[in-house]
């Protein structure tokens, strides 16, 4: 009897596999950081072949680490960086070009030129989705445009697309396959039937046959059988999700009004909304949280923020005002407040609820007295002014008041930044005993479809809390910090 589930979880600075027992522990874990690519102002790329090499080593060393045989894992699920594009030649397996990552913003010419007719909104109804740089079918339709040969090659069916999870699985298994999730990010999909949108590809002239097959979230796509994991060979991958659903799933959020926020490279909140989409009046994406099995499928309310984790990474690589991202935290922790300073960073533009490609990122508020210590406050407390707009515009939308907020990720190890978001929010944060739940939902997802896992309670007895900060800032302090954000947010626009 196999004893464990293990996922691969694609990042957008890193690829990790983690192997989980029966009760949704880490029995091991191995992740290796690839290359960010900056072409030219705006662009942002990855080497899709790096990813699959740091993949196959992660793969192995967490095996390693583990002390198990590959006999021992029951199945593997795929997470992944959302709406980052691949386009590789279907008989080699060559990349025609990097992948273009989801923060690109490349494509914002395209993207105007959708809006002439029917306006920033003009999908939305079908996909849920507004017209913008974020999203896959623009950055597809560049590639097709740009990349020599690319057009023709895709109408002889010589080419395949694929979000990060379509090419990992193709090169795990052969299959050519996504799920709804990450189907639903590509601006392609249409969000009532299930299935690419017919209109939607004839009006960016993108031929189908490229298309991977839309799966549900839980289900057996093949099996191992690339030559550079012999060890894994003929193991079931069967659970694939976007990465901020598969921690909406990881942190058991399983009924309506449920939500999670996942502290990462960007910041993305989702609340479960059922098995109906619920349009959004308030900037936010309309989203498919996740399909089991022949099940209904199950919709999401987003809402999502670009730059989070990425300014500490920025503050530390370009300004060098770190030399370790874990710093940041005893860097800001030298100043009581942030000094009047404010930090947004619309480095890839503004994402919800203002969907503006346009802002780009300020530093507002300095003076004399200001030093690096504000600078880092600033940075940290941008995160949660950010969450407090996604999490407004999420209650108005839904009509439902959270009364908490569980949150995963990276950054929800810093203690300073996780009070201040109780206190800007006026809810609790809870923190999981196991953090990084992206990884754990699609290894739940995979476990479902083999039935290591029987249902959905079962999953929710494996969720625990492991720290909650309760806010402790009084009602006017937080009325002004968030007025002087809102402020700030005003200086970063119709800067392109």
């Amino acid at each position: 009897m196999t004893t464990y589930i293990a996922a691969i979880d694609q990042g957008t600075t890193s690829s990790r596999f983690m192997v989980f027992d029966r009760a949704g522990n880490v029995v091991a874990s191995d992740q290796k950081e690839h290359t960010q690519i900056y072409p030219k102002p705006g662009w942002v790329e990855h080497d899709p072949l790096e990813i699959w090499a740091r993949t196959c080593e992660v793969m192995k060393g967490a095996l390693a680490r583990a002390g198990v045989p590959a006999s021992q894992i029951a199945a593997i699920g795929v997470t992944n960086q959302r709406e980052t594009t691949v386009v590789w030649e279907k008989s080699t397996g060559r990349p025609i070009h990097n992948a273009i990552v989801w923060q690109d913003t490349r494509t914002d010419e395209i993207c105007r030129w959708l809006a002439e007719e029917g306006g920033q909104d003009r999908w939305r109804p079908k996909t849920g989705l507004p017209l913008a740089t974020y999203f896959s079918g623009p950055k597809l339709k560049w590639i097709l445009e740009n990349i020599p040969h690319a057009r023709s090659l895709a109408e002889q069916g010589e080419l395949l697309f694929g979000t990060i999870d379509t090419w990992l699985i193709w090169k795990l298994t052969g299959e050519h396959v996504t799920d709804v999730s990450n189907a639903s990010r590509t601006l392609l999909m249409n969000l009532e039937t299930l299935d690419w949108d017919q209109e939607i590809l004839a009006t960016l002239d993108i031929p189908q046959a490229m298309l991977p097959q839309i799966r549900p979230s839980s289900a057996l796509y093949g099996h191992v059988n690339h030559p550079e994991l012999e060890e894994f060979r003929g193991i079931p991958v069967c659970g694939d999700l976007g990465d901020q659903q598969a921690a909406l799933f990881g942190q058991a959020c399983y009924s309506p009004g449920e939500a999670k926020n996942t502290y990462g490279t960007g910041c993305f909140m989702l609340m479960n909304t059922g098995e109906r989409p619920v349009p959004s009046q308030a900037g936010l994406l309309t989203t498919l949280a996740y399909q089991i099995g022949d099940q209904k499928a199950v919709y999401a309310l987003e809402g999502s923020i670009a730059i989070t984790g990425a300014l500490v990474q920025w503050l530390r690589d370009n300004l060098g005002l770190i030399s370790k991202s874990a710093e940041i935290e005893t860097l800001a922790r030298t100043v009581e407040d942030n000094g009047g300073v404010y930090f947004v960073p619309a480095f890839s533009g503004l994402f919800a609820p203002y969907w503006r490609s346009d802002a780009r990122g300020v530093i507002v508020g300095l003076t004399r007295y200001v030093h690096k210590g504000h600078l880092a406050r600033a940075a940290l407390e941008a995160t949660a002014y950010q969450t407090r707009e996604v999490l407004d515009a999420m209650e108005q939308d839904s009509g439902v008041k959270l009364t908490a907020l569980k949150v995963d990720g990276g950054m929800v190890f810093n203690e300073l930044l996780m009070q201040f978001q109780a206190d800007i929010l006026n809810v609790p944060v809870i923190r999981p005993k196991v953090a990084e739940t992206t990884a754990l939902g699609a290894a739940y997802a995979a476990g479902l479809a083999v039935g290591f896992w029987q249902d959905f309670q079962e999953l929710r007895t494996n969720w625990g809390r492991d720290c909650e900060w309760l806010p402790q800032m009084d009602e006017d302090t937080r009325r002004r910090l968030y007025a002087g954000w809102k402020k700030a947010v005003t200086r970063t626009f119709d800067w392109v």
